[in-house]
């Protein structure tokens, strides 16, 4: 074998290589992108079974106007904040994850002044709310792990050597995670007390 001919293997298996490990790179950031929009997905259908939902209790508890201004306030503020796949930056989701962690809350205090109404708990269009609606939340909450997994997998392919030179030479740029962020608040069950 002549040197030329082994410098041009070597060469091929460098090119070939590279172009695997660039193709991996977008694999990485399109599936990270598509567990962004199946949060959003998500996100959207929790916003609109609220009104459904505040719609429901409010005949029933009538007197408790601040609970019904607080989530639909929260509600409001979410579905402000949204975060396009293109530009999610560590700014703009701990902005998201700080709205959705208000409205957690105050949909916690809902549900929870729904437990003081009988009536209202045994009221099929209220248990298929609260159905649908705790059914959303676990999706979200897969959904949101399905996202920070695929940034994991992006992170380590774009820290690892020797992928790590393509993610530099074509400019890859890891994502942030979708964490519930620093306020202590959302990390604390929901305070009721009925009066």
């Amino acid at each position: 074998m002549s040197p030329t001919f082994i410098v041009l293997i070597v060469a091929a298996v460098v090119v070939f290589w590279v172009i695997i490990a660039y193709n991996n790179f977008v694999k990485f950031i399109q599936r990270t992108k598509e567990a962004w929009a199946d949060i959003d997905v998500q996100l959207k259908r929790r916003y609109d079974l609220i009104p459904n939902l505040i719609e429901t209790v409010k005949g029933y508890a009538s007197h408790e106007r601040e609970t019904f201004d607080a989530v639909t306030s929260a509600r409001a503020e979410a579905t402000k904040v949204h975060v396009d796949p293109s530009m999610i930056t560590p700014e703009n989701l701990a902005a998201m994850a700080g709205a959705e962690a208000g409205l957690g809350q105050a949909l916690g205090k809902l549900l929870a002044v729904a437990e003081a109404y009988p009536d209202l708990k045994a009221n099929t269009n209220f248990l298929e709310l609260q159905r649908e609606l705790s059914d959303t939340e676990n999706k979200i909450q897969a959904a949101r792990r399905f996202y920070n997994g695929n940034v994991r997998d992006l992170k380590i392919a774009l820290q690892s050597f020797p992928s790590n030179m393509v993610g530099k030479m074509f400019s890859f740029k890891e994502e942030p995670y979708f964490e519930l962020g620093d306020d202590a608040a959302a990390r604390e069950p929901v305070a009721v007390s009925f009066k």
